[in-house]
């Protein structure tokens, strides 16, 4: 990732203060519960991936810095909200926000971090920008609403979990694609493929992190192994168990997600394991990550457009 960002060193450091910049309020506790959010660093992968995009289409300017302040401050915001719905207590290897300060302060500075990425959206002067990015926030905040109703259901679809990580996780991804593309005045069919290969690295992206829930290390993660189960999510590796699983398998997932609890992880790893469920579901992220790489094989040979199919594969081959 240092190379990757090597690439757009002085643009991902003027993101950075940008960030830093726009957190300032005259309220102390904004300024504290964003700060500890933001400073807890992460990938910035959203924000890299709008200047990586903006390069390889020939233009990475001051809009693109701003538009990928925004893309972070939004995803940051529905950090803030996820903890506090899911009652997380570990993100990036520390106490979440809402465990630091409250659950009140969380969601209130999530709303003040929303309202500012739409304050930032409006200098941009683009109406088209501004009304894709209030559709994927209004999307955004749908998937989350029906991940919420999802949960403690163990009779999920597949295609139902994939409209949940779609909405939730992916058209973050899409439309900070999709607006480099804009923001560099490239036409209707490069924006469209833009979006297209931020979309499907986001699915891909996302599947990936449900194969880490029950593999990987909580020490590399920064969150604990089973938390989805506490939350009684029925994501693609517990979906493929109940499809393909014993009888007995079936019904120890199946009382794991309605009563949402963790208490037989080691029961339900073995299922997972014995399954196949991780590697069916990696299989699946390799589909999309390969959608992807063919909208990136559209755009012009460059340093930029290597570093964005090395995000495409680091995001189905990592740990974390």
């Amino acid at each position: 990732m240092q190379q990757i960002r090597a690439i757009v060193a002085t643009e991902f450091e003027q993101v950075n203060r940008l960030i830093v910049e726009q957190l300032h309020s005259n309220v102390p506790m904004v300024e504290n519960v964003g700060h500890y959010i933001v400073d807890a660093g992460g990938k910035r992968l959203r924000p890299l991936l709008v200047l990586l995009s903006a390069a390889a289409l020939g233009r990475c300017d001051q809009a693109q810095i701003k538009l990928a302040a925004v893309i972070e401050f939004i995803h940051t915001a529905t950090l803030l909200h996820d903890d506090v719905v899911d009652i997380s207590s570990l993100r990036r290897g520390r106490p979440t926000a809402n465990t630091e300060f409250g659950n009140a302060p969380s969601v209130l500075v999530g709303d003040f971090l929303y309202s500012r990425a739409f304050q930032l959206m409006v200098q941009l002067g683009d109406m088209d920008i501004l009304r894709h990015l209030a559709d994927t926030t209004n999307t955004i905040a749908e998937g989350e609403v029906l991940q919420l109703t999802r949960a403690g259901d163990a009779g999920t679809t597949e295609e139902q979990y994939l409209d949940v990580i779609t909405r939730k996780t992916a058209v973050l991804f899409a439309a900070g694609c999709w607006g480099a593309a804009r923001l560099c005045g490239q036409d209707e069919q490069t924006r469209q493929g833009m979006r297209e290969f931020g979309l499907n690295l986001g699915i891909a992206f996302q599947m990936i992190d449900d194969v880490l829930d029950y593999e990987g290390d909580p020490t590399t993660m920064g969150k604990n192994v089973g938390d989805d189960l506490t939350e009684g999510k029925p994501t693609l590796p517990l979906i493929h168990v109940m499809r393909q699983g014993t009888e007995a398998e079936k019904a120890l997932v199946r009382r794991a997600i309605t009563a949402k609890t963790a208490d037989q992880i080691d029961d339900v790893l073995a299922a997972v394991q014995r399954c196949g469920a991780l590697d069916y579901t990696r299989n699946q992220a390799q589909r999309y990550h390969d959608l992807a790489l063919v909208q990136l094989a559209q755009l012009p040979a460059s340093d930029a457009c290597i570093a964005l199919e090395q995000i495409t594969d680091l995001s189905i081959n990592r740990d974390h």
